[in-house]
Parts: structure tokens; sequence; C-alpha cells
């Protein structure tokens, strides 16, 4: 071998070894690539907060807003029933009459003993007038005058006894017109035509109730009661409205009745046996839609919370512990995991109390994908996750 040729094939030799060292190069550096992990992207909303009204949910009962039960006032037979039971009646309107003849003859006698009496006062007053004269001449005794003044203010007594027994009569008289104390909706009659009532029993005759409007009675816990106030009192709601506390009435078909109605008052005392209080509403009625004794649920408005947070329900879960927890991107872009305190739904979102503040990123997609500590690529949402609803309503976390 010449020593061109040997210079040619080290030259060659050097040129594969180096071809190889390369290829094996470019092949590490392409399983590495190959090797390394890509971040996954995820959706997420930043959360904000928004003023919504917030509203309970609480069993309740209709009563009538007025009852009256109508009953005899005296003794008779009764002779007519002048309604139909279970209509509407006027107050004041005739409902029974009672057998008016003996209380006529009655008011008939007190009269007569009236006119009696005055008759009898105006003999004396004249005497006395007579006498007033002679005894300033000593021409009657002062005796006689004295006994015939005397005589003058008894009769007095008895005129105004009389005047006493004919109003008595009187009123006797037309109570044998039994009316209706207040108007509403009568119901049956307790007694018909041809009955005996008694004055001593004061027989029932009727149930008169005013059903426009009527009343709501709910129970709320002595707790909530308490929450609710300190709420209040920090400043953390805000009442709703410038007078009494919106009521909406949810009937037992799961309707909500189409009028609205408030709440009145808040009883001052707790029930020992169940640890609540009675909440008093009213609610229109105005076609007697609603009865009373009908049960019912009330949305009853408790205030505004200016500065509420809502998370989507889907994006909430729950850990072995039962805790309600959703998923954030926090620092370095990192899964983190944040456990919720929730109490109430607005529409499919639930109100967060602690656990989320305003700027956290929500994560709201691949859900299933990620765990706590994994890095992710974070993306805003490309629409809103969720739509609000109007309020909200007590519903605890389960």
């Amino acid at each position: 071998m010449t020593c061109r040729s040997f210079r040619l094939h080290a030259l060659i030799a050097a040129s594969a070894a180096g071809l190889a060292l390369f290829a094996s190069g470019c092949s590490k550096d392409n399983k590495t690539a190959a090797a390394a992990p890509q971040v996954l992207e995820v959706s997420v909303t930043t959360l904000k907060t928004e003023p919504v009204t917030l509203s309970q949910e609480l069993p309740g009962r209709l009563s009538a807003f007025r009852v009256a039960e109508v009953r005899a006032r005296i003794s008779g037979i009764v002779q007519k029933r002048l309604f139909t039971e279970g209509t509407d009646v006027e107050e004041g309107q005739v409902l029974f009459e009672i057998d008016p003849a003996p209380y006529q003859a009655a008011l008939d006698s007190a009269r007569a003993t009236l006119a009696r009496a005055e008759a009898s006062l105006a003999s004396a007053e004249a005497q006395v007038e007579r006498f007033k004269g002679l005894v300033e001449t000593n021409a009657v005794a002062k005796q006689t005058y004295d006994d015939a003044v005397s005589k003058q203010l008894s009769l007095r007594a008895d005129v105004a006894a009389g005047q006493a027994a004919v109003r008595t009569a009187e009123i006797n008289l037309g109570y044998t017109r039994v009316t209706s104390p207040i108007g509403g909706r009568i119901g049956r009659a307790a007694v018909t035509e041809g009955a005996y009532v008694q004055q001593g029993a004061a027989t029932l005759l009727a149930t008169v109730q005013q059903l426009d409007p009527l009343y709501v009675d709910l129970s709320q816990s002595a707790e909530q009661v308490l929450r609710l106030k300190q709420s209040l009192a920090s400043g953390r709601l805000q009442r709703a409205g410038d007078g009494n506390a919106k009521l909406t009435v949810v009937l037992g078909t799961g309707d909500v009745y189409k009028q609205t109605g408030s709440l009145q008052f808040s009883d001052v005392t707790v029930n020992p046996g169940t640890g609540t209080v009675t909440l008093r509403g009213t609610v229109p009625n105005p076609d007697h839609d609603l009865l009373p004794g009908m049960f019912v649920r009330a949305r009853l408005d408790e205030g505004t919370d200016p500065n509420a947070i809502l998370v989507p329900q889907s994006f909430v879960s729950r850990n072995a512990q039962g805790q309600a927890i959703a998923l954030v991107v926090g620092a370095e872009d990192k899964v983190e995991v944040r456990v919720l305190d929730t109490s109430r739904t607005v529409g499919n979102r639930w109100v967060v109390n602690g656990g989320l503040k305003p700027g956290d990123r929500l994560i709201v997609d691949n859900l299933q994908r990620i765990r706590p500590g994994m890095p992710v690529k974070p993306v805003p949402a490309a629409a809103p996750v969720t739509q609000a609803a109007p309020q909200a309503q007590t519903q605890p976390a389960r």
C-alpha cells in the first residue's frame, strides 16, 4: 500500500466513525425529546364576586286572615236560613232569622211600661211645681212638698229604667236577625230551619272566613334566625328592599303561586319542643285559589349578598371525608385542591362562603385527567360556564 492510499483509508475510517457518533447522538436526543412529558391544557374561568339575593324555602300552612264564628245571642226557633253554603257573604249580611214574636212582644211591653212611667213622672213634676209656690206662703206643709219632690225623683228613675228596658228589648229583637260580623266565605250551616238555639249555650250557627289575603305560618330554626341577624348586623348581607321581606308561595304540586306576599312578623319565643320560631306572612288570594289549612312551602327573601362567589355545581366534587372540593390553577400553574364551604344554590351554582376568593382560576374541563400538584397550561374558557338564576335558596351541600 502506498502512502497516498493509506491516508485515504484513514480519512474514510475517521469520517465513518464521526457519522456513527453523530447518528448515535441524534438518536439519543430524539429519544429524550419523545420521553419529555407534555403539559396538559385546561380551560379556566376567573372567579369574581357578584350581587345575589339570598332566600330560604320554609315549610308552612295557610290560615284564614279572619275567622268569625256566627253564634246565637238569644234563644228561639230558627225560621229561615238566608245564605247558600260555600258562597261569599258581606259584612252585616243577614244569615239566619230566629222567631221574633216573643221579642217583639217583650219590646211592646217595655215600651208600655216606659209610657206609664213617663206619665206618672209628668204628673209628679206638675205637682212639685204647684207645691213649690204654696210652700213659700206656708199654704202647704214643708213635708208634703218634700214628699212630692222625692216621688218625682223616684219616677225619673223609673223612666230611666224603662228606657233601658226598651233598649234591651230592641237589641234582643235585633238579635233575631243573625248577621255576618265579617265579609268572607261562609261554610256549611250548623243548624237548619226549625232548630232550637239557646242563648246560654251560644249555639254555633256557621263559620265565616276571610280568604283574601291569607296568613302563611312558617317555621324556621332558631339557629337560622340568629345567623341571619348576625349577617345583617355585620353587613355581609344587605336587607332586600325597603319594607317587609318578599314571600313567594310554592304549592304542593311544585308550582309557584302567581301572587307575591310579604313577611309580617316573627314570634318572640322559640318552641322548646322543636327549636323553631314561627314566622307569619300574608299573601293575596283574590281568586280564592288557596284555602286555609293547605300545606305550602314559602321562599323568603333574607337579603342581598353584594359580594357572592358562585361556582357551577358540576365543577364541585367530594373528597373521602365528604367535603365539597374544587380544583384551581395555583402558583406556578400547578393544580391545587380547595375545600369549599357551601350552603346555598343559585340555579345550578353553589354560593361559596369559604375556600375560594375573587381572582382564583377555577378549572372547568379535563377534571378526570388532572391531579393535585400537576403542572398545567391554563387557558380562558371559551364561553360562560353557567347562567345565574335570580335568587339563591338554602340547600346544604351534601
